[in-house]
């Protein structure tokens, strides 16, 4: 990242039709942007889609990318939620070695984080956690002296704390 880059999180509503997603996706990609995380669900009304874009650039250039993700006919609303108060979570789960020795630890180190063990192997456990980025970052690193077998993320969700609503 540049010195003046951040991270942005971006809510762009959809319609809810094939294809929308890849043409939002190659925009960033045809920009030379990495998206670092993406997250796409329909929402309360099924006709619609919110996706959640986390990527860094610099507030300029981001700019940019809205005005021109706006240009696209099936988008409805674009948001850079990068200054405001949010609500923030992703979802982890975490397939990790788990020898009869060294359970117990295992599983005081997923209370801690309030996360739960939902498959228990011979020798595996499988860890479901949520929370921010750098919660499931921490439980990440504190399990990876165990051995991380496989591991997979959601990406960031956001709401706007309060009234407003996108």
């Amino acid at each position: 990242m540049a010195s003046n880059d951040k991270q942005h999180t971006i809510s762009v509503l959809v319609e809810n039709r094939p294809r929308v997603l890849a043409r939002t996706a190659s925009l960033f990609s045809r920009r030379g942007f990495n998206i670092d995380s993406l997250a796409v669900s329909t929402t309360e009304d099924p006709t619609i889609s919110r996706m959640t874009i986390v990527v860094a650039g610099s507030d300029s250039v981001l700019e940019q990318i809205t005005k021109q993700l706006n240009k696209l006919v099936d988008i409805i609303k674009v948001l850079d939620h990068t200054d405001e108060p949010l609500v923030s979570r992703e979802l982890a789960l975490i397939k990790v070695n788990a020898d009869p020795d060294c359970r117990a630890e295992i599983m005081q180190v997923v209370d801690i984080f309030r996360g739960n063990i939902v498959d228990v192997g011979e020798r595996t456990f499988i860890i479901e956690c949520t929370g921010t980025a750098a919660k499931i970052d921490a439980l990440q690193g504190l399990l990876e002296k165990y051995g991380i077998r496989e591991m997979m993320r959601t990406g960031r969700i956001v709401l706007a704390r309060g009234l407003k609503t996108t």
